[in-house]
């Protein structure tokens, strides 16, 4: 992509209204408790401690709009702390450049390597940062620092208050995720009926998974409709894609095609009504068509074989959705799964036992070629320059700037890009719109405060609809507090719009000069993901050659890990496609072939998934065979595709051609999906192998690069050209097709 092109995708993403269901009565909550600390400030302290209480009440309100399964109010409370260590810290350090810069590149860094947790905490810690640099600007005294960070502690603690006495949707988030994967196998089970091959993206399930994650006090409080349904999810997909596919499943044509048509609208049908049940908590209808489809009739079934048992293992689960969707989620009427007590949810870690996570999180991340440690450079080096800019120009408020860089900073190049623009957007129509009622009402404290907290309410429905939407409240607001405070709005407000303009301009600069292109890995992401596909499958194939729990236990950890790859490949592949940066080893028809390729292969093993026997059923031995030569041959892959050679899949030629005619008496099944494997693996050997006169292309253009690079290096440095992840000249090593 171009650069003039990925400005109109930033422009486009900064701007654009994103449609989705606001959160009035949440909002409402939030605006409540920064109107209780302002206004008890203004009644009993002065203007500037209501600023402070309104910096943290504000800022902890904030933070618990974003995506995380922990209980809102920790979030608040571990904002509004985090909040009041920077400001008093800040303090300590202000006064000084040879403290307080050092102070701010240290806390900027280990700000941007939160995110390296996840971005719950690295937007809470970027909002730490902002606190600190306001800090300068407020007390004279320690005891005075003390007071404020107590005050800014005071609004996330009013936060916490507010949603424990009115809860709104507790586990709303929760049912919502579970839902939703429920929701998204139905969607499924409607596409198969059209497309027998219809691709599914397994985002759904893994975020149900990750919400399904616990803590033991959350576990003894969580409705009992939330802890088996998830399993149910996961256990129908591969069985409806297994009844769909003409391969293993219903004939492509005649009365077992419609006969499976059928099955699977109804299958579509209970899990919708099972989805909505969880939503709402209440109990849901199936309608009596579908329930009367979902009867395997003996004497009279069309569908035979693998089709039949698919089908009758799909109405046995589908009897475990009718439970769920008719207890509505009532106390004692879900069905528990089996097993022991201490099996029955997800470990969550309590936030004390978060320290050595986090830690390895952290460890794991702290390296040259990681986005998050060159965001953690970049947040550093941007506040400290930032700051360092906005002291020598002749406007006051200097940190707006260092606070807008560190803002809409992200460790990828469109959000940041978007975010700025969007920032300054909406910087322009809050600072606007905030101005022209200043001018018409004229200074009142309280009137500027019940604004601010209107502004606030405001900013938070429209928290997920776009950033600059949220933002343009967001700028009003701050207008509003420096008005109650006694600022002039002729200084605040061209104030504002310069220093967000400057803070803007450093964030994309930023990530020119130090960039973290997605675009050169995916060679390396793609290369996971079929390393860790490969182990799947013959997971898979070893559950059909010895059945056994310890087998379906590898099958279940190797599809988790599975799922992760093709998670980090997704998001590194939208996030390369919107990147200015020429190919580096996969151009865009690479890539898109090798991913059709890949899920294609998954599919292969997720159809043997839903047919894999029992511990007392026959073995397939000649699958331990295929499993070894899968397993070994995509490991080799993987590492072909890393260091740009074409794959071979030898072993696995020699496995096939040794089972032919060994599995027609014992699982066609699986042989069949073997079969598709295989041919899923010469697509894949197709998208990314060269030929010899690309081979020799790519030669001489590496010989090129590193003769251009001797050259640079003998006549010294020069401006513009970067490391191996800058977005200077760039060789196609891996040229396209």
């Amino acid at each position: 992509m171009t650069w003039l092109r990925a400005f109109g995708e930033v422009l486009r993403s900064g701007l654009t209204i994103e449609e989705t269901r606001l959160e009035p009565l949440l909002a409402l909550r939030t605006a409540a408790g920064v109107a209780i600390v302002i206004g008890s400030a203004l009644w009993l302290v002065s203007p500037a401690y209501a600023a402070s209480a309104a910096l943290g009440a504000y800022s902890a309100g904030g933070a618990t709009f974003q995506r995380t399964w922990r209980p809102r109010k920790v979030i608040a409370l571990g904002a509004g702390a985090g909040l009041a260590l920077s400001t008093f810290v800040g303090y300590l350090a202000a006064g000084r450049l040879v403290t307080f810069l050092p102070l701010l590149a240290v806390w900027a860094f280990a700000a941007g390597m939160a995110w390296a947790v996840g971005s719950t905490a690295g937007i809470v810690a970027a909002t730490t940062v902002g606190s600190m640099l306001v800090t300068i600007t407020l007390p004279t005294s320690v005891g005075r620092a003390l007071e404020h960070a107590g005050i800014i502690a005071l609004g996330g603690v009013a936060q916490a208050v507010l949603i424990l006495l009115f809860p709104i949707r507790r586990w709303g988030a929760h049912r919502d995720a579970l839902a939703d994967a429920l929701a998204a196998v139905a969607d499924y089970a409607r596409r198969l009926r059209h497309d027998p091959t219809a691709p599914f993206d397994p985002e759904p399930l893994m975020t149900a998974r990750d919400a399904a994650a616990v803590t033991p006090s959350q576990a003894r409080t969580r409705p009992p409709v939330l802890h088996g349904p998830r399993g149910l999810a996961e256990r129908i997909r591969p069985v409806v894609a297994a009844l769909a596919d003409p391969d293993v499943g219903a004939p492509a044509e005649g009365p077992g095609r419609d006969r499976a048509r059928e099955l699977l609208d109804a299958a579509a049908d209970v899990l919708d009504a099972a989805a909505r049940s969880i939503r709402r908590g209440t109990p849901a209808e199936v309608p009596p068509g579908s329930a009367d489809v979902l009867r395997v009739d003996e004497e009279h079934e069309v569908l035979e074989g693998p089709a039949r048992q698919a089908a009758e293992r799909l109405v046995e689960l589908l009897g475990e959705a009718l439970e769920i969707a008719g207890s509505g989620g009532a106390r004692g009427k879900t069905p528990t799964p089996p097993g022991p007590a201490g099996a029955q949810f997800l470990v969550r870690p309590t936030m004390f036992r978060l320290v050595p996570v986090v830690v390895r999180a952290v460890r794991r991340e702290l390296r040259r070629d990681s986005p998050v440690f060159r965001h953690a450079v970049r947040l550093a080096a941007v506040a400290t320059l930032g700051y360092l800019i906005a002291a020598r120009l002749p406007l006051g408020h200097g940190y707006w700037a260092p606070i807008a860089s560190v803002m809409v900073m992200r460790p990828d190049f469109h959000r940041t890009y978007a975010r700025a623009v969007a920032r300054l957007a909406g910087t322009l129509a809050g600072v606007a719109l905030a101005t022209g009622m200043v001018r018409a009402l004229g200074p009142d404290a309280h009137v500027f405060g019940a604004l601010a907290v209107v502004s606030a309410g405001l900013s938070y429905t429209l928290i997920r609809t776009g950033y600059a939407y949220s933002q343009c409240f967001t700028a009003a607001y701050v207008v509003f507090l420096l008005g109650m405070g006694g600022q002039a709005w002729e200084q605040t407000v061209p104030e504002r719009v310069v220093l967000t303009l400057i803070g803007g301009a450093l964030a994309m600069l930023a990530y020119v000069v130090f960039p973290a292109w997605e675009t050169p890995r995916l060679p390396g992401r793609l290369a996971d993901w079929l390393a860790a596909n490969g182990r799947y499958a013959a997971a898979v194939l070893r559950s059909y050659a010895e059945p056994s729990r310890e087998h379906r236990a590898d099958m279940r950890r190797a599809l988790l890990a599975s799922r992760e790859a093709r998670a980090a490949w997704q998001e590194a592949y939208d996030r390369a496609r919107q990147e200015p940066v020429r190919p580096r080893g996969l151009t865009s028809r690479e890539a898109q072939e090798a991913q059709e390729a890949l899920k294609q292969f998954g599919r292969a093993a997720m159809l043997m998934e839903s047919h894999v026997p029992r511990a007392d059923s026959r073995f397939v031995p000649e699958a331990e065979r295929f499993a070894e030569a899968l397993e070994a041959d995509t490991e080799q892959a993987a590492v072909d595709v890393r260091e740009h050679r074409n794959p071979d899949w030898g072993h696995v030629d020699e496995a096939l051609q040794a089972w032919e005619g060994a599995a027609g008496d014992r699982s066609p099944v699986v042989r069949r999906g073997a079969e598709l494997q295989k041919r899923a693996l010469e697509d894949l050997a197709a998208a990314v192998s060269r030929t010899p006169l690309e081979r020799d292309v790519g030669s001489a253009r590496e010989e090129q690069r590193v003769r251009a690079a001797v050259a640079v290096t003998d006549q010294g440095p020069r401006t513009g050209v970067g490391d191996g992840s800058g977005d200077g000249e760039r060789p196609a090593s891996w040229s396209g097709k």
